[in-house]
């Protein structure tokens, strides 16, 4: 009777949890909506705004899924953006199991199509089992990114869906972001979204050494070390074809736009590099036992000083 019971009790909150979740989505959706209206007034506004006398692309912030406020800034991006040549596609590796992402907004609320990538065969099994999987053309595959394999898994998928570009990309794989970055060929994206590591500061242009199967807590417990310095990718960016236009308010992501596309954001105002690294103020290393240490300013960089570092020269 004992184990009837706990089965039903188990069932019923099973259900009353998967409905209370949809009714809390649907409130973020609209909530949402709202703020992308404010986001479409900012970009009118844009138009008529003096070059650098507008507003930087953090003001736009919100989130919905998104870790930060990505998803309100590339909201604003497309309401600002002629990207009527571009299909409404995306990209997007390291999302874990999607319930945190960059795009899983752009999925639901514009009804994208995408391609998500993650190196857990649980995480992508969790994705494959979610509402989003059967309601919007997402698919979800795992695989251990190399700049070797890459190109050959988005081709895969764009030849799936009878593509050949797509509107956005986001790189944030802990790791070899530059390197995977600069050997994507196959896709053109109009707007590229790649995490950055602001304890590097803002005048090297440095990565880690590129390793293929580099993982970030492995490489040093605190797990500081990782990614590329802001310099360094914009540098990328510009060998690309690509215009810098800012980062979100948490000193986590840059954001790109293709140069012939950023014509119309030239009154965004884009701060001295230093101002994006001060921003970082996440205060998630740790210790060789995996407990955080909550170090903050100078001493994160002091912790991987003695590691080692590529530097880059302008191509």
């Amino acid at each position: 009777m004992k184990k009837i019971l706990r089965s039903i009790i188990y069932r019923l909150r099973t259900i009353l949890t998967a409905q209370l979740n949809a009714k809390l989505d649907k409130l973020l959706m609209l909530s949402a909506h709202n703020l992308s209206l404010r986001n479409a007034s900012y970009a009118q506004k844009l138009g008529a705004t003096p070059i650098g006398g507008g507003i930087g692309i953090e003001s736009s912030e919100f989130s919905v899924y998104s870790q930060n406020g990505e998803d309100g800034i590339i909201d604003f991006l497309l309401h600002t953006l002629d990207l009527s040549s571009y299909p409404k596609a995306f990209v997007e590796f390291g999302v874990e199991n999607y319930t945190e992402a960059n795009t899983r907004f752009l999925l639901k609320f514009r009804n994208f199509q995408g391609l998500v990538i993650d190196g857990s065969q649980d995480n992508i099994n969790f994705i494959k089992h979610d509402e989003i999987y059967w309601r919007h053309d997402l698919h979800a595959q795992c695989a251990f990114i190399t700049k070797d394999n890459i190109n050959s898994i988005i081709q895969d998928w764009l030849d799936s869906r009878e593509l050949n570009n797509i509107a956005i990309l986001s790189i944030d794989i802990d790791g070899n972001d530059y390197y995977i970055w600069e050997n994507i060929t196959c896709v053109s994206p109009a707007i590229v979204i790649i995490e950055y590591n602001a304890i590097f500061g803002a005048t090297r242009s440095v990565s880690i050494p590129y390793k293929e199967d580099f993982m970030r807590h492995s490489a040093h417990y605190s797990g500081l070390y990782f990614g590329a310095s802001i310099k360094a990718l914009i540098e990328l960016g510009k060998h690309k074809g690509y215009t810098f236009i800012g980062a979100d308010s948490s000193g986590t992501n840059l954001f790109f736009v293709k140069q012939e596309c950023a014509k119309t954001l030239d009154s965004l105002i884009v701060y001295p590099l230093e101002e994006y690294c001060k921003r970082h103020h996440a205060r998630q290393s740790r210790d060789e036992n995996g407990n955080l240490t909550f170090l903050s300013h100078t001493k994160r960089y002091e912790t991987i000083s003695s590691l080692p570092l590529y530097e880059i020269h302008t191509h």
